[in-house]
């Protein structure tokens, strides 16, 4: 048998990474709301933390010369932007202030299974059955952790169901990102759609005025923390990966938040996890190992040594004709 030609892994590693940045980031956000949360509402954060990104994601627009996304993108954009940017953030600063960290991450995380099956749907990228186990060994450790926090008075029934909400739309938003990044370039998909998501928000710039006077310096940093970083940075980070993987597999990585979420917040947080917490959270990471993984190439999928040896057309198609 002939080798197997050598390909070029760099763009899937770059992607990878990528991937990675966002997932640090984007579980460092749960602890930064956590703790910003006690000084500004809901609406409030999110606007503030949506123009401290867009302020940032503008520079970099600037600097590389990037224009307006085409008209094709638009669409796109523009759904991501009020469900992802808009509507998520302000229902999971809410959320997270009835419920933990490690809860809310949790509870968002059933984002990655809808995610899955709109895109299964909606985008044609299928199920891979190994991405499904992935996701039901993840959700299972998710599930492991929530009910090992819920007899110890973290949660309310109404910080469960905002988490949720802002789960579907999260998973919308991204579906409606993926077509959009095959016209415009990640940073104007990221900038746009952050910029919808602060006009959305708009409505909370008084509330955020008069807040700010009020609120630490602390709560404030940890603002603008999140508009730089887990905004700014990690969605377009997530944007570069995904534009170079199906949105199935992206939300499977997310899978790998609550863990980090967990860690973050025993150390920052002083939220001190018990053992069936940290097993939930191994699970969840095991899970995404599993939705991440490439199985073996079946027998019929191996080159056939006869074809590679006859270069004759002919005889390829009387052998396919005769199978």
């Amino acid at each position: 048998m002939l080798p197997a030609p050598a390909t070029n892994r760099r763009p899937e590693v770059l992607a990878l990474a990528a991937a990675g940045v966002t997932v640090v980031l984007w579980a460092s956000a749960f602890v930064s709301i956590r703790s910003a949360g006690e000084a500004y509402s809901p609406g409030a954060l999110a606007l503030g933390r949506l123009l401290a990104g867009a302020v940032t994601l503008g520079l970099f627009l600037l600097v590389r010369r990037e224009g307006l996304p085409p008209r094709a993108a638009w669409p796109g954009i523009v759904i991501s932007g009020l469900l992802w940017f808009g509507l998520y953030m302000v229902v999971l600063n809410w959320g997270e202030q009835k419920v933990d960290a490690g809860t809310a991450a949790l509870v968002v995380n059933v984002g990655p299974l809808v995610m899955a099956l709109l895109a299964g749907w909606l985008l044609k990228e299928g199920l891979p059955k190994r991405l499904l186990a992935g996701m039901a060994v993840s959700f299972a450790g998710a599930a492991v952790v929530g009910l090992s926090m819920s007899g110890e008075g973290h949660a309310s029934v109404l910080g469960v169901l905002l988490c949720l909400l802002a789960a579907v739309s999260y998973a919308g938003g991204v579906v409606a990102q993926k077509p959009a990044l095959r016209h415009a370039s990640p940073l104007q998909v990221t900038t746009f759609g952050c910029l919808i998501g602060a006009a959305a928000c708009l409505p909370f710039a008084g509330v955020l005025v008069s807040e700010v006077g009020d609120a630490p310096v602390s709560a404030t940093l940890n603002m603008l923390y999140l508009g730089v970083f887990p905004t700014a940075l990690a969605f377009t980070t997530w944007a570069y990966a995904l534009a170079r993987t199906t949105a199935g597999k992206m939300g499977a990585t997310t899978y790998a938040v609550p863990a980090i979420v967990v860690l973050m917040s025993w150390l920052a947080l002083d939220e001190v996890p018990g053992w069936l917490t940290l097993l939930g959270g191994a699970i969840c990471l095991a899970g995404v190992g599993v939705s991440r993984s490439k199985g073996r190439p079946r027998a019929a999928e191996l080159p056939d040594p006869v074809s590679e040896t006859d270069g004759s057309a002919d005889t390829q198609n009387v052998g396919a004709q005769d199978r």
